[in-house]
């Protein structure tokens, strides 16, 4: 299928696709950074994992062999998976995925003690220490986005990394931006270790990377129909 057929597939099947128009109106809704990232679906190939170890390895994600008990910030999914409604663009290759930090969190919404909230800037973020593993923000996630420590996790970790703090048992945990990273001036671990498919800046400047990319290229969000508005984008 041609990326011409794949949009005109789209249009057919109702499915949402950004619009330059789009990212205009939700940048000048709200003062200061804006946080987003685009994904190439053209740009990702098998076997890649940089993206993934890069991100794990810096957030001290531990590698639990049993997949009912898995912890996972950032991963490869098939597009049916991700974009059941949209025809199969990717035919079977690998879709990243990981925490949309949506402008309307339904995880926000329903945790009952304001472990995890939303930032100005937009990043959804989680308070591990106010965390009561209650999980209602991993059964409102849309996205499949957040991960259960069933277990203490730092056994599995191969080696810790002393600048991001680790996690215990019974908390929820997941992507956060690399915030601490961007608190630096640095791009998120994992745009950092791709040579090509990832692009993260503030929609809200002119001059960044991922507006120009949304301005110049179609794209489409996952369920974007809910209404959460996700901050992840994936270019087509």
């Amino acid at each position: 299928m041609t990326r011409r057929e794949f949009l005109r597939a789209l249009a057919l099947a109702g499915f949402a696709v950004v619009t330059p128009a789009d990212i205009l109106k939700a940048a000048a809704k709200a003062p200061g950074a804006r946080w987003a990232m685009t994904i190439d679906l053209s740009a990702c190939s098998d076997g890649c994992d940089d993206c993934i170890s890069a991100c794990h390895r810096i957030h001290n994600v531990p590698d639990i062999p049993n997949p009912a008990r898995r912890i996972r910030w950032i991963w490869t999914s098939s597009f049916h998976d991700l974009f059941p409604d949209a025809p199969d663009y990717r035919a079977g290759g690998p879709v990243l995925a990981l925490c949309n930090h949506c402008e309307e969190p339904p995880c926000v919404s329903v945790c009952p003690v304001q472990a995890t909230f939303r930032r100005k800037d937009g990043i959804v973020m989680m308070d591990y220490h106010r965390c009561i593993g209650c999980r209602y923000c991993m059964a409102a996630c849309p996205y499949g986005a957040r991960s259960f420590n069933w277990q203490d996790p730092r056994p599995f970790i191969g080696k810790i990394d002393p600048g991001y703090p680790t996690r215990t048992k019974g908390v929820v945990e997941k992507c956060d931006f690399c915030e601490e990273r961007l608190a630096k001036g640095l791009m998120p671990a994992c745009v950092e270790a791709c040579k090509k498919g990832l692009a993260f800046g503030d929609l809200s400047d002119e001059g960044s990377q991922v507006r120009r990319l949304l301005l110049s290229r179609h794209a489409i969000r996952r369920k974007a129909y809910l209404g959460t508005r996700p901050k992840v984008f994936y270019l087509v």
